[in-house]
C-alpha cells in the first residue's frame, strides 16, 4: 500500500487517483455542490460574488470550472483569471493578449534558432540521420 501526504491539508492517505485523502476530497465535492446551488439560484453572479457567497476559493472554483464541471455556457458573468496575467478569461488558460505574445515569441525563438542553425551549417556538406530502428 502506498502512503503519502495530501498536498491539501497535509495528512497521511493511501494514495488513489484523485491525490487527495478521502476528507479533502469530500470537502471539494461539497464545495462543489454549494457552488452549483448557489449558481442555480445566482445565475448573474460572477466568480467574485460565487466565492464570498460559497466561501470557496477563486482557485477552486477556476478548477471546477476547468475540469468543465462548472459550466460558463450558462453563467455570462462568469469569468476566470488567466494564468498569466490575471485579467478575466471565459475559455482556456489564457487571454488573447498573453496568446498572442506567446506565439510571437515562439516564431521569434524558432526563427533564431533557423538562423543560427543555417550559420553553422554553411560550408558543411555533411547531414545527420536518425535511425528510429537501431535501439541506443
Amino acid at each position: 500500500m502506498n502512503i503519502d501526504n495530501c498536498p491539501r491539508c497535509g495528512k497521511l492517505y493511501a494514495v488513489n487517483i484523485r491525490e487527495l485523502c478521502l476528507n479533502c476530497i469530500k470537502d471539494i465535492e461539497r464545495e462543489y455542490e454549494v457552488c452549483v446551488q448557489y449558481l442555480r439560484d445566482n445565475r448573474g453572479s460572477n466568480i467574485q460574488e460565487l466565492s464570498e457567497a460559497t466561501e470557496v476559493s477563486v482557485k477552486q472554483i477556476t478548477k471546477f470550472i476547468r475540469e468543465g464541471r462548472i459550466s460558463v455556457m450558462n453563467a455570462p458573468n462568469m469569468m476566470y483569471p488567466c494564468e498569466v496575467c490575471g485579467t478575466l478569461i471565459r475559455e482556456g488558460h489564457m487571454c488573447d493578449s498573453c496568446r498572442t505574445r506567446l506565439t510571437k515569441e515562439l516564431t521569434e525563438a524558432t526563427r533564431n534558432e533557423n538562423a543560427r542553425d543555417q550559420g553553422n551549417n554553411m560550408g558543411s556538406s555533411t547531414y545527420s540521420v536518425i535511425d528510429k530502428k537501431r535501439s541506443f
